[in-house]
């Protein structure tokens, strides 16, 4: 009978340890297909801005504005992050009246986007916390997924001069 309560113990050990594990490896898996849903809608705000510039540069600033927004809106993954500061640049470099519908929506894009950034990165650096942790390592949860990566560009917010009524 004594002996009973040590293999007690040790199942209670073993169950916690395993509890312990599975939750782990659901966090890790949670958090990596949130990284890749944010990656997803970071795409989304980066086309909705490349379009939006693109009708802007159509209908006012012309053809280095219009052929930045057309390389953004055609860049593949590896040409991603140069194609949208390139962009934002040339949106800088710009006069945008607020209360104009085209500069309104690219400006409004952009702010979107800045906060798109943020959610992405932030998400990406708890995939990866949580990924590089030696548990996680050891066991390799997140074999078959490929590491979250941060998309680093400039901050797309778009000022408005003081001079320039907002509406």
């Amino acid at each position: 009978m004594p002996h009973m309560w040590w293999v007690v113990a040790a199942s209670v050990v073993v169950g916690l340890v395993a509890a312990y594990l599975i939750w782990t490896a659901g966090r890790v898996e949670r958090l990596q297909s949130r990284a890749e849903l944010a990656a997803r809608a970071l795409d989304a705000h980066l086309l909705r801005r490349a379009a939006a510039a693109a009708v802007l540069a159509e209908r006012r600033f012309g053809v280095e504005l219009y052929a930045a927004a057309r390389i953004a809106l055609d860049a593949g993954p590896d040409e991603r992050e140069a194609a949208e500061n390139d962009l934002t640049r040339q949106l800088r470099s710009v006069q945008l009246d607020p209360g104009d519908p085209d500069c309104g929506a690219v400006i409004a894009a952009s702010r979107r986007l800045a906060l798109s950034r943020q959610v992405h990165t932030d998400l990406v650096r708890d995939a990866r916390s949580a990924r590089s942790r030696p548990l996680v390592r050891l066991l390799r949860m997140g074999r078959g997924r490929e590491w979250p990566r941060y998309f680093d560009i400039d901050d797309p917010t778009l000022t408005v001069p003081a001079d320039v009524p907002a509406s």
